[in-house]
Protein backbone atom coordinates (compact mmCIF):
# COMPACT_ATOMS: atom_id res chain seq x y z
CA UNK A 1 0.00 0.00 0.00
CA UNK A 2 1.56 3.26 -0.96
CA UNK A 3 2.21 5.60 2.11
CA UNK A 4 1.57 9.32 2.06
CA UNK A 5 2.40 11.80 4.56
CA UNK A 6 1.31 15.22 5.54
CA UNK A 7 3.28 17.09 7.86
CA UNK A 8 1.74 18.96 10.22
CA UNK A 9 3.83 22.42 11.96
CA UNK A 10 5.09 21.45 15.30
CA UNK A 11 3.54 23.43 17.68
CA UNK A 12 3.18 23.90 21.37
CA UNK A 13 -0.13 24.86 22.59
CA UNK A 14 -0.32 23.81 26.23
CA UNK A 15 -3.81 22.38 27.29
CA UNK A 16 -6.04 24.88 29.50
CA UNK A 17 -5.35 21.68 32.51
CA UNK A 18 -2.12 23.74 33.01
CA UNK A 19 -2.95 27.38 33.12
CA UNK A 20 0.25 28.74 32.72
CA UNK A 21 -0.60 28.90 28.97
CA UNK A 22 -4.12 29.39 28.02
CA UNK A 23 -5.10 29.65 24.21
CA UNK A 24 -6.98 30.14 21.31
CA UNK A 25 -10.75 32.21 21.21
CA UNK A 26 -13.37 31.81 18.70
CA UNK A 27 -16.54 33.52 18.14
CA UNK A 28 -19.63 32.18 15.89
CA UNK A 29 -22.18 34.02 13.99
CA UNK A 30 -24.86 32.98 12.02
CA UNK A 31 -26.41 34.26 8.87
CA UNK A 32 -29.42 35.68 10.59
CA UNK A 33 -26.49 37.47 13.15
CA UNK A 34 -24.11 39.13 10.16
CA UNK A 35 -24.89 42.52 8.11
CA UNK A 36 -24.43 40.15 4.72
CA UNK A 37 -26.11 36.98 5.54
CA UNK A 38 -23.27 35.83 5.98
CA UNK A 39 -21.59 32.55 8.26
CA UNK A 40 -18.75 33.71 10.28
CA UNK A 41 -16.74 32.16 12.57
CA UNK A 42 -13.31 34.02 14.15
CA UNK A 43 -9.85 31.95 15.82
CA UNK A 44 -6.72 33.12 17.26
CA UNK A 45 -4.47 30.46 17.51
CA UNK A 46 -2.65 31.50 20.22
CA UNK A 47 0.61 29.76 21.28
CA UNK A 48 4.06 30.49 22.35
CA UNK A 49 5.45 28.62 19.78
CA UNK A 50 3.62 28.88 17.11
CA UNK A 51 4.59 29.90 14.25
CA UNK A 52 2.36 32.13 11.61
CA UNK A 53 1.75 31.03 8.39
CA UNK A 54 -0.83 29.42 6.22
CA UNK A 55 -1.22 25.86 5.46
CA UNK A 56 -1.90 24.40 2.13
CA UNK A 57 -3.36 21.60 0.22
CA UNK A 58 -4.53 21.00 -3.26
CA UNK A 59 -7.50 18.46 -3.58
CA UNK A 60 -6.07 15.24 -5.08
CA UNK A 61 -7.12 11.82 -6.36
CA UNK A 62 -5.23 9.26 -4.35
CA UNK A 63 -4.88 5.44 -5.64
CA UNK A 64 -6.89 2.86 -3.88
CA UNK A 65 -5.26 1.34 -0.58
CA UNK A 66 -3.29 5.04 0.03
CA UNK A 67 -3.01 5.27 3.81
CA UNK A 68 -2.17 8.39 5.65
CA UNK A 69 0.55 9.39 7.82
CA UNK A 70 -0.88 11.05 11.13
CA UNK A 71 1.63 13.34 12.65
CA UNK A 72 0.14 15.24 15.94
CA UNK A 73 -0.68 19.17 15.35
CA UNK A 74 0.83 20.57 18.23
CA UNK A 75 4.42 18.28 18.75
CA UNK A 76 4.78 16.65 15.10
CA UNK A 77 4.76 13.23 16.60
CA UNK A 78 3.82 10.80 14.98
CA UNK A 79 0.66 8.93 15.88
CA UNK A 80 0.03 6.28 13.11
CA UNK A 81 -1.38 5.77 9.83
CA UNK A 82 -5.34 6.04 8.72
CA UNK A 83 -7.06 4.83 5.28
CA UNK A 84 -6.48 7.84 2.76
CA UNK A 85 -10.39 8.38 0.95
CA UNK A 86 -10.16 8.52 -2.74
CA UNK A 87 -10.46 12.23 -3.30
CA UNK A 88 -9.46 15.49 -0.87
CA UNK A 89 -10.75 19.01 -1.01
CA UNK A 90 -8.16 21.73 -1.18
CA UNK A 91 -7.82 23.14 2.17
CA UNK A 92 -6.22 26.36 2.78
CA UNK A 93 -5.46 27.50 6.19
CA UNK A 94 -8.42 26.51 8.33
CA UNK A 95 -10.82 26.58 5.36
CA UNK A 96 -11.26 24.25 2.17
CA UNK A 97 -12.90 24.91 -1.11
CA UNK A 98 -16.14 24.80 -0.39
CA UNK A 99 -16.37 27.50 2.50
CA UNK A 100 -16.14 24.77 5.07
CA UNK A 101 -14.30 26.55 7.91
CA UNK A 102 -13.46 24.85 11.40
CA UNK A 103 -11.58 26.63 14.43
CA UNK A 104 -10.98 25.70 18.01
CA UNK A 105 -10.07 25.73 21.58
CA UNK A 106 -8.35 23.94 23.90
CA UNK A 107 -10.38 23.48 27.15
CA UNK A 108 -8.37 20.46 28.89
CA UNK A 109 -11.02 18.59 31.18
CA UNK A 110 -10.53 15.91 33.51
CA UNK A 111 -7.08 14.93 33.33
CA UNK A 112 -7.75 11.61 33.62
CA UNK A 113 -9.11 11.69 30.07
CA UNK A 114 -6.38 13.32 28.93
CA UNK A 115 -4.75 11.05 27.10
CA UNK A 116 -5.63 7.47 25.08
CA UNK A 117 -3.05 5.11 24.43
CA UNK A 118 -2.72 3.86 20.34
CA UNK A 119 -4.87 6.54 19.50
CA UNK A 120 -3.92 8.57 15.95
CA UNK A 121 -6.40 10.93 15.75
CA UNK A 122 -5.22 14.42 17.47
CA UNK A 123 -7.37 17.47 17.85
CA UNK A 124 -5.43 19.52 15.03
CA UNK A 125 -4.76 16.44 12.61
CA UNK A 126 -8.96 15.84 13.17
CA UNK A 127 -9.95 19.67 11.78
CA UNK A 128 -7.35 19.64 8.52
CA UNK A 129 -8.12 15.75 7.84
CA UNK A 130 -11.94 16.83 8.20
CA UNK A 131 -11.97 19.76 5.83
CA UNK A 132 -10.10 18.10 3.70
CA UNK A 133 -13.10 14.90 3.28
CA UNK A 134 -16.22 17.15 4.05
CA UNK A 135 -18.25 20.02 2.13
CA UNK A 136 -20.85 21.30 5.11
CA UNK A 137 -20.81 21.66 8.41
CA UNK A 138 -23.12 18.52 9.56
CA UNK A 139 -20.72 16.39 7.28
CA UNK A 140 -18.12 17.68 9.30
CA UNK A 141 -19.36 16.51 12.36
CA UNK A 142 -20.75 12.96 10.81
CA UNK A 143 -16.28 12.93 9.85
CA UNK A 144 -15.01 13.92 13.03
CA UNK A 145 -16.96 11.75 14.97
CA UNK A 146 -16.26 8.53 12.54
CA UNK A 147 -12.67 9.42 12.57
CA UNK A 148 -12.00 9.48 16.40
CA UNK A 149 -14.75 6.29 16.90
CA UNK A 150 -12.25 4.63 14.56
CA UNK A 151 -8.74 5.54 15.47
CA UNK A 152 -9.61 6.49 18.71
CA UNK A 153 -9.06 10.26 20.49
CA UNK A 154 -5.25 11.57 20.75
CA UNK A 155 -5.94 14.78 22.73
CA UNK A 156 -7.95 16.37 25.72
CA UNK A 157 -10.94 18.11 25.99
CA UNK A 158 -11.46 20.75 23.22
CA UNK A 159 -14.35 22.56 21.48
CA UNK A 160 -14.37 23.09 17.52
CA UNK A 161 -16.55 26.11 15.11
CA UNK A 162 -17.30 24.78 12.43
CA UNK A 163 -19.67 26.91 9.89
CA UNK A 164 -20.59 26.54 5.79
CA UNK A 165 -22.21 29.02 4.11
CA UNK A 166 -25.55 28.13 5.64
CA UNK A 167 -25.08 27.21 8.86
CA UNK A 168 -22.73 27.65 12.43
CA UNK A 169 -22.19 24.64 14.82
CA UNK A 170 -20.32 24.29 18.15
CA UNK A 171 -19.08 20.34 18.49
CA UNK A 172 -17.68 19.89 21.92
CA UNK A 173 -15.20 16.38 22.94
CA UNK A 174 -13.28 14.75 24.79
CA UNK A 175 -11.45 11.26 24.94
CA UNK A 176 -12.30 8.26 26.81
CA UNK A 177 -8.59 7.69 27.87
CA UNK A 178 -8.14 4.03 28.20
CA UNK A 179 -11.52 3.78 29.69
CA UNK A 180 -12.91 2.76 26.06
CA UNK A 181 -11.71 3.73 22.60
CA UNK A 182 -12.47 7.04 20.91
CA UNK A 183 -14.65 9.96 22.31
CA UNK A 184 -17.77 11.48 24.06
CA UNK A 185 -19.01 14.61 22.45
CA UNK A 186 -22.05 16.89 21.68
CA UNK A 187 -22.83 18.96 18.47
CA UNK A 188 -25.19 21.61 18.54
CA UNK A 189 -26.34 24.12 15.97
CA UNK A 190 -26.31 27.31 16.39
CA UNK A 191 -29.69 29.17 15.78
CA UNK A 192 -29.72 31.71 13.01
CA UNK A 193 -30.31 35.45 14.35
CA UNK A 194 -27.71 34.48 17.02
CA UNK A 195 -24.12 34.69 17.75
CA UNK A 196 -22.10 32.08 20.13
CA UNK A 197 -18.23 32.15 21.57
CA UNK A 198 -15.51 29.93 23.49
CA UNK A 199 -12.34 30.65 24.85
CA UNK A 200 -10.91 27.29 26.31
CA UNK A 201 -13.35 26.13 28.68
CA UNK A 202 -16.37 23.98 27.39
CA UNK A 203 -19.66 25.79 27.14
CA UNK A 204 -22.41 23.50 26.47
CA UNK A 205 -24.49 22.84 29.43
CA UNK A 206 -27.96 20.81 29.11
CA UNK A 207 -29.03 19.94 25.73
CA UNK A 208 -31.94 18.27 24.31
CA UNK A 209 -32.14 14.39 24.66
CA UNK A 210 -32.28 12.14 21.52
CA UNK A 211 -35.99 12.52 19.93
CA UNK A 212 -35.27 11.38 16.50
CA UNK A 213 -36.37 14.72 14.65
CA UNK A 214 -34.52 17.29 16.55
CA UNK A 215 -31.89 15.34 18.55
CA UNK A 216 -29.93 12.55 17.48
CA UNK A 217 -27.56 10.02 18.52
CA UNK A 218 -24.67 8.96 17.03
CA UNK A 219 -26.43 5.93 16.70
CA UNK A 220 -28.19 7.58 13.76
CA UNK A 221 -25.35 9.69 12.03
CA UNK A 222 -27.04 9.00 9.29
CA UNK A 223 -29.43 11.42 9.66
CA UNK A 224 -27.48 14.63 10.47
CA UNK A 225 -28.60 15.60 7.26
CA UNK A 226 -32.00 15.83 8.28
CA UNK A 227 -32.97 19.84 7.86
CA UNK A 228 -34.73 19.38 11.57
CA UNK A 229 -31.70 18.17 13.35
CA UNK A 230 -29.99 20.83 15.70
CA UNK A 231 -28.50 18.80 18.55
CA UNK A 232 -26.51 15.32 18.19
CA UNK A 233 -24.48 13.56 20.54
CA UNK A 234 -22.34 10.16 21.57
CA UNK A 235 -24.94 7.78 22.51
CA UNK A 236 -22.56 7.11 25.11
CA UNK A 237 -21.84 10.64 26.28
CA UNK A 238 -24.33 10.70 29.67
CA UNK A 239 -23.66 6.62 30.46
CA UNK A 240 -19.87 6.78 30.33
CA UNK A 241 -19.77 9.53 32.36
CA UNK A 242 -22.58 7.45 34.78
CA UNK A 243 -19.84 4.90 34.39
CA UNK A 244 -17.31 6.88 35.97
CA UNK A 245 -19.47 7.80 39.11
CA UNK A 246 -19.50 11.89 37.34
CA UNK A 247 -22.95 11.85 37.33
CA UNK A 248 -26.08 10.59 39.02
CA UNK A 249 -28.77 12.86 37.68
CA UNK A 250 -31.80 12.67 35.43
CA UNK A 251 -30.76 12.42 31.54
CA UNK A 252 -32.38 15.93 30.93
CA UNK A 253 -30.01 17.38 33.65
CA UNK A 254 -26.76 16.41 32.37
CA UNK A 255 -24.71 18.68 32.14
CA UNK A 256 -21.87 18.35 29.35
CA UNK A 257 -19.36 21.01 30.56
CA UNK A 258 -20.17 20.62 34.49
CA UNK A 259 -19.64 17.35 34.22
CA UNK A 260 -16.14 16.87 31.98
CA UNK A 261 -15.19 19.93 32.60
CA UNK A 262 -16.31 21.65 35.97
CA UNK A 263 -16.13 25.62 35.83
CA UNK A 264 -13.75 26.76 38.41
CA UNK A 265 -11.86 30.39 39.17
CA UNK A 266 -9.84 29.82 36.31
CA UNK A 267 -12.11 28.54 33.66
CA UNK A 268 -14.00 31.51 34.51
CA UNK A 269 -11.48 34.71 34.96
CA UNK A 270 -8.93 33.37 32.29
CA UNK A 271 -11.29 31.79 29.73
CA UNK A 272 -15.47 32.68 29.97
CA UNK A 273 -14.02 36.04 30.81
CA UNK A 274 -13.26 36.52 26.68
CA UNK A 275 -16.23 35.42 25.62
CA UNK A 276 -17.98 37.61 27.91
CA UNK A 277 -15.51 40.48 26.96
CA UNK A 278 -16.37 39.80 22.98
CA UNK A 279 -20.48 39.21 23.94
CA UNK A 280 -20.53 42.93 26.27
CA UNK A 281 -19.57 44.50 23.01
CA UNK A 282 -22.65 43.09 20.35
CA UNK A 283 -25.25 42.67 23.54
CA UNK A 284 -26.12 45.45 26.26
CA UNK A 285 -27.11 42.76 28.80
CA UNK A 286 -23.96 41.14 29.16
CA UNK A 287 -22.44 43.12 32.14
CA UNK A 288 -24.97 41.24 34.61
CA UNK A 289 -22.19 38.55 34.01
CA UNK A 290 -19.55 40.57 35.08
CA UNK A 291 -19.24 38.48 38.65
CA UNK A 292 -19.06 35.02 36.70
CA UNK A 293 -15.92 36.57 34.72
CA UNK A 294 -13.94 37.77 37.47
CA UNK A 295 -14.12 33.99 38.84
CA UNK A 296 -17.07 34.14 40.91
CA UNK A 297 -18.66 31.07 40.76
CA UNK A 298 -22.01 30.57 42.09
CA UNK A 299 -22.67 26.80 42.90
CA UNK A 300 -25.85 24.19 43.62
CA UNK A 301 -25.84 22.63 46.63
CA UNK A 302 -27.24 19.46 45.16
CA UNK A 303 -25.47 19.15 41.70
CA UNK A 304 -21.85 21.01 42.52
CA UNK A 305 -23.07 22.83 39.07
CA UNK A 306 -22.73 26.58 38.53
CA UNK A 307 -25.95 28.56 38.35
CA UNK A 308 -24.39 32.16 37.48
CA UNK A 309 -23.12 30.97 34.14
CA UNK A 310 -23.55 32.60 30.35
CA UNK A 311 -25.68 31.34 27.97
CA UNK A 312 -23.92 29.29 25.30
CA UNK A 313 -25.17 31.63 22.50
CA UNK A 314 -27.00 35.07 22.79
CA UNK A 315 -28.74 37.44 20.07
CA UNK A 316 -26.48 40.64 19.62
CA UNK A 317 -28.07 43.96 19.16
CA UNK A 318 -27.56 44.52 15.48
CA UNK A 319 -26.27 42.46 12.98
CA UNK A 320 -22.75 42.33 12.71
CA UNK A 321 -19.86 42.88 10.77
CA UNK A 322 -16.61 41.10 9.25
CA UNK A 323 -15.01 44.29 10.51
CA UNK A 324 -16.61 43.98 13.96
CA UNK A 325 -15.29 40.44 14.14
CA UNK A 326 -11.90 41.82 13.38
CA UNK A 327 -11.89 44.24 16.28
CA UNK A 328 -13.25 42.34 18.97
CA UNK A 329 -10.37 39.80 18.37
CA UNK A 330 -8.40 42.89 19.58
CA UNK A 331 -10.13 43.46 22.62
CA UNK A 332 -7.67 43.70 26.18
CA UNK A 333 -10.79 44.29 28.30
CA UNK A 334 -10.85 48.07 27.35
CA UNK A 335 -13.68 49.90 29.46
CA UNK A 336 -14.41 47.16 31.84
CA UNK A 337 -12.87 46.52 35.29
CA UNK A 338 -10.23 44.00 34.34
CA UNK A 339 -8.92 46.84 31.50
CA UNK A 340 -5.66 45.37 31.23
CA UNK A 341 -4.12 49.05 30.13
CA UNK A 342 -4.68 51.18 33.24
CA UNK A 343 -2.91 49.24 36.52
CA UNK A 344 0.51 49.01 37.25
CA UNK A 345 0.84 46.09 35.34
CA UNK A 346 0.58 48.00 32.35
CA UNK A 347 3.73 50.34 32.66
CA UNK A 348 4.37 54.07 32.13
CA UNK A 349 2.68 53.34 28.41
CA UNK A 350 -0.33 51.39 28.60
CA UNK A 351 1.09 48.30 27.67
CA UNK A 352 -1.81 45.78 27.47
CA UNK A 353 -0.12 42.70 27.92
CA UNK A 354 1.47 40.46 30.94
CA UNK A 355 4.29 38.44 30.46
CA UNK A 356 4.11 34.92 31.62
CA UNK A 357 3.56 33.05 33.82
CA UNK A 358 -0.43 33.51 34.20
CA UNK A 359 -0.41 33.35 38.03
CA UNK A 360 2.35 34.54 40.51
CA UNK A 361 2.62 34.54 43.79
CA UNK A 362 3.87 36.83 46.61
CA UNK A 363 4.27 36.18 50.47
CA UNK A 364 2.44 33.07 49.92
CA UNK A 365 -0.65 34.86 48.11
CA UNK A 366 -1.44 33.54 44.58
CA UNK A 367 -2.58 36.26 42.12
CA UNK A 368 -3.24 36.32 38.14
CA UNK A 369 -2.35 38.25 35.16
CA UNK A 370 -5.49 38.44 33.12
CA UNK A 371 -5.75 36.91 29.89
CA UNK A 372 -7.72 38.68 27.16
CA UNK A 373 -8.61 38.15 23.63
CA UNK A 374 -5.81 39.50 21.84
CA UNK A 375 -2.31 38.41 23.08
CA UNK A 376 1.08 38.60 22.15
CA UNK A 377 1.91 35.05 21.91
CA UNK A 378 -0.66 34.53 18.91
CA UNK A 379 0.43 32.52 15.58
CA UNK A 380 -1.91 33.15 13.33
CA UNK A 381 -5.52 34.88 13.56
CA UNK A 382 -8.29 34.93 11.23
CA UNK A 383 -11.95 35.74 10.57
CA UNK A 384 -13.18 33.11 8.56
CA UNK A 385 -16.54 33.86 5.88
CA UNK A 386 -19.15 32.16 3.95
CA UNK A 387 -21.49 33.79 1.60
CA UNK A 388 -24.18 31.17 0.24
CA UNK A 389 -25.37 33.46 -2.22
CA UNK A 390 -21.61 33.52 -4.46
CA UNK A 391 -20.15 30.30 -5.50
CA UNK A 392 -17.29 27.82 -4.39
CA UNK A 393 -13.90 29.72 -4.88
CA UNK A 394 -15.76 33.21 -4.55
CA UNK A 395 -18.04 32.88 -1.44
CA UNK A 396 -15.28 31.73 0.73
CA UNK A 397 -12.67 34.23 1.95
CA UNK A 398 -10.55 33.86 5.24
CA UNK A 399 -9.53 37.28 6.36
CA UNK A 400 -6.13 36.44 7.63
CA UNK A 401 -3.40 37.55 9.93
CA UNK A 402 -0.39 36.76 11.91
CA UNK A 403 0.92 37.42 15.00
CA UNK A 404 -1.07 39.74 18.00
CA UNK A 405 -4.12 40.44 16.50
CA UNK A 406 -4.09 43.98 18.32
CA UNK A 407 -1.12 44.98 15.79
CA UNK A 408 -1.76 42.79 12.96
CA UNK A 409 -3.81 42.91 9.56
CA UNK A 410 -7.10 40.92 8.53
CA UNK A 411 -5.90 40.24 5.05
CA UNK A 412 -8.77 38.90 2.41
CA UNK A 413 -7.65 35.59 0.71
CA UNK A 414 -10.20 33.71 -1.07
CA UNK A 415 -10.75 30.29 -0.89
CA UNK A 416 -10.04 29.86 -4.43
CA UNK A 417 -6.25 30.50 -3.78
CA UNK A 418 -4.63 28.34 -6.15
CA UNK A 419 -0.90 28.94 -4.74
CA UNK A 420 0.29 30.40 -1.31
CA UNK A 421 1.98 33.77 -1.22
CA UNK A 422 5.84 33.18 -0.50
CA UNK A 423 5.07 36.14 2.58
CA UNK A 424 2.59 32.99 4.41
CA UNK A 425 3.96 30.22 2.71
CA UNK A 426 4.79 27.39 4.92
CA UNK A 427 8.39 26.63 5.21
CA UNK A 428 9.40 30.33 5.01
CA UNK A 429 11.17 30.77 8.32
CA UNK A 430 10.34 29.07 11.21
CA UNK A 431 10.40 30.20 14.92
CA UNK A 432 13.57 29.61 15.58
CA UNK A 433 14.68 30.90 11.93
CA UNK A 434 14.22 34.91 10.99
CA UNK A 435 13.83 34.71 7.14
CA UNK A 436 13.34 38.59 6.00
CA UNK A 437 10.76 37.53 3.44
CA UNK A 438 8.41 36.36 6.12
CA UNK A 439 4.81 38.29 7.17
CA UNK A 440 5.42 36.51 10.51
CA UNK A 441 9.02 37.96 11.42
CA UNK A 442 8.00 41.79 10.04
CA UNK A 443 5.05 41.72 12.37
CA UNK A 444 6.59 40.60 15.11
CA UNK A 445 9.21 43.02 14.95
CA UNK A 446 6.47 46.00 15.00
CA UNK A 447 4.28 44.41 17.32
CA UNK A 448 7.27 43.91 19.77
CA UNK A 449 8.68 47.41 19.21
CA UNK A 450 5.43 48.96 19.74
CA UNK A 451 5.21 46.80 23.24
CA UNK A 452 8.05 48.95 24.35
CA UNK A 453 5.83 52.83 24.07
CA UNK A 454 2.69 50.68 23.39
CA UNK A 455 0.16 53.94 24.10
CA UNK A 456 2.32 55.97 21.69
CA UNK A 457 3.42 53.70 18.73
CA UNK A 458 0.25 51.39 18.43
CA UNK A 459 -1.73 54.69 17.39
CA UNK A 460 0.20 54.98 14.15
CA UNK A 461 -0.05 50.92 13.87
CA UNK A 462 -3.54 51.32 13.82
CA UNK A 463 -3.80 54.05 11.30
CA UNK A 464 -2.25 52.00 8.44
CA UNK A 465 -4.11 48.96 9.81
CA UNK A 466 -7.18 50.63 9.47
CA UNK A 467 -6.45 52.07 6.28
CA UNK A 468 -5.43 48.60 5.12
CA UNK A 469 -8.77 46.84 6.09
CA UNK A 470 -11.19 49.07 5.31
CA UNK A 471 -9.55 49.55 1.57
CA UNK A 472 -9.80 45.68 1.55
CA UNK A 473 -13.39 46.02 2.66
CA UNK A 474 -14.61 48.52 0.32
CA UNK A 475 -12.97 46.80 -2.55
CA UNK A 476 -14.36 43.25 -1.84
CA UNK A 477 -17.86 44.06 -3.67
CA UNK A 478 -15.96 44.68 -6.74
CA UNK A 479 -13.42 42.03 -6.74
CA UNK A 480 -17.06 39.63 -5.70
CA UNK A 481 -18.85 41.00 -8.94
CA UNK A 482 -15.30 40.74 -11.61
CA UNK A 483 -15.23 36.83 -10.09
CA UNK A 484 -19.01 36.20 -10.91
CA UNK A 485 -18.63 37.82 -14.68
CA UNK A 486 -15.69 35.27 -15.03
CA UNK A 487 -17.32 32.45 -13.48
CA UNK A 488 -20.15 32.57 -15.55
CA UNK A 489 -17.87 31.77 -19.02
CA UNK A 490 -15.13 29.99 -17.54
CA UNK A 491 -14.87 29.17 -13.63
CA UNK A 492 -10.87 28.77 -13.93
CA UNK A 493 -10.14 32.33 -15.05
CA UNK A 494 -12.43 33.33 -12.53
CA UNK A 495 -10.48 31.08 -9.54
CA UNK A 496 -6.89 32.81 -10.95
CA UNK A 497 -8.20 36.38 -10.66
CA UNK A 498 -9.51 35.51 -6.86
CA UNK A 499 -6.33 33.74 -6.49
CA UNK A 500 -4.18 36.57 -8.27
CA UNK A 501 -6.13 39.43 -5.97
CA UNK A 502 -5.31 37.21 -2.76
CA UNK A 503 -2.05 37.47 -3.73
CA UNK A 504 -1.61 40.81 -4.76
CA UNK A 505 -2.98 42.15 -1.08
CA UNK A 506 -0.77 39.92 0.77
CA UNK A 507 2.37 40.91 -1.11
CA UNK A 508 1.15 44.44 -0.22
CA UNK A 509 0.93 44.36 3.25
CA UNK A 510 4.12 42.92 3.72
CA UNK A 511 5.80 45.94 1.83
CA UNK A 512 3.87 48.78 3.84
CA UNK A 513 4.41 46.41 6.59
CA UNK A 514 8.24 46.93 6.20
CA UNK A 515 7.82 50.54 5.16
CA UNK A 516 6.22 51.13 8.27
CA UNK A 517 8.56 49.14 10.28
CA UNK A 518 11.53 51.64 9.17
CA UNK A 519 9.25 54.53 9.54
CA UNK A 520 8.58 53.70 13.37
CA UNK A 521 12.59 53.06 14.10
CA UNK A 522 13.42 56.02 12.95
CA UNK A 523 10.51 58.73 14.64
CA UNK A 524 10.76 56.56 18.28
CA UNK A 525 14.59 55.99 17.99
CA UNK A 526 16.09 56.27 21.64
CA UNK A 527 12.56 57.52 23.06
CA UNK A 528 12.63 60.21 21.86
CA UNK A 529 9.54 61.37 19.24
CA UNK A 530 10.94 63.11 15.70
CA UNK A 531 7.86 65.41 14.72
CA UNK A 532 6.46 64.39 11.27
CA UNK A 533 3.44 65.11 8.94
CA UNK A 534 1.71 62.93 7.01
CA UNK A 535 4.42 60.44 8.00
CA UNK A 536 7.26 63.13 6.78
CA UNK A 537 9.41 64.09 9.18
CA UNK A 538 10.24 67.89 9.64
CA UNK A 539 13.78 69.36 9.28
CA UNK A 540 15.58 72.11 9.99
CA UNK A 541 15.24 73.61 6.81
CA UNK A 542 19.23 74.80 7.00
CA UNK A 543 21.74 74.30 4.32
CA UNK A 544 22.43 70.56 6.42
CA UNK A 545 19.38 69.43 6.89
CA UNK A 546 18.98 67.87 10.37
CA UNK A 547 15.51 67.59 12.06
CA UNK A 548 13.38 69.29 13.88
CA UNK A 549 14.20 69.35 17.90
CA UNK A 550 12.19 65.61 18.98
CA UNK A 551 9.23 66.02 21.41
CA UNK A 552 10.35 64.53 24.36
CA UNK A 553 6.83 63.09 25.73
CA UNK A 554 8.11 62.12 29.30
CA UNK A 555 5.14 59.66 31.31
CA UNK A 556 2.16 59.88 32.83
CA UNK A 557 1.10 61.78 36.07
CA UNK A 558 -0.19 58.60 37.31
CA UNK A 559 3.36 56.87 36.96
CA UNK A 560 5.38 59.84 38.33
CA UNK A 561 2.88 59.43 41.25
CA UNK A 562 3.57 55.96 41.49
CA UNK A 563 7.30 56.07 41.57
CA UNK A 564 7.73 58.88 44.38
CA UNK A 565 5.19 56.25 46.63
CA UNK A 566 7.60 53.11 45.81
CA UNK A 567 10.94 55.75 46.35
CA UNK A 568 9.78 58.22 48.46
CA UNK A 569 12.35 61.17 48.78
CA UNK A 570 15.16 59.35 47.07
CA UNK A 571 14.88 61.04 43.69
CA UNK A 572 13.56 64.29 45.06
CA UNK A 573 15.98 67.73 44.08
CA UNK A 574 16.69 69.64 46.80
Amino acid sequence: MKKLTILFIALAIILVTNIQSIACTNFLVTKGASADGSTMITYAADSHTLYGELYFWKSKDWPAGSLLRVNEWDTGKFLGEIEQVPHTYQVMGNMNEFQLAIGETTYGGRPELGSQKGAIIDYGSLIYITLSRAKTAREAIKVMAELVAKYGYYSSGESFSIQDPNEVWILEMIGKADFDKGAVWVARRIPDGYISGHANHARIETFPIANGKTSITSKDLDKIHLAGVETVYAHDVISFARDRGWFKGADADFNFSEVYAPIDFGGARFCEARVWAGFRKFNSQMEKYLDYAMGKIIKDENTGFATNRMPLWIKPDRKLTAKDLMDVMRDHYEGTPIDMTTDLGAGAHGLPYRWRPLTWEVEGVEYCNERAIATQQTGFVFVAQSRSNLPEWIGGIIWWGVDDASTSVFMPIYCGLEEVPENIKTGNGDMLTYSPTSMFWIFNRVSNFAYLRYNMISKDIRETQNALENKFIETIPLIDAAAQTLYKTDKNKARTFVSDYSNAQVKNVFEIWQELDRFLLVKYLDGNVKKEENRQFLRNGNEISLPLSPNFPGYSEDWKKTVIQNTGDKLKVH
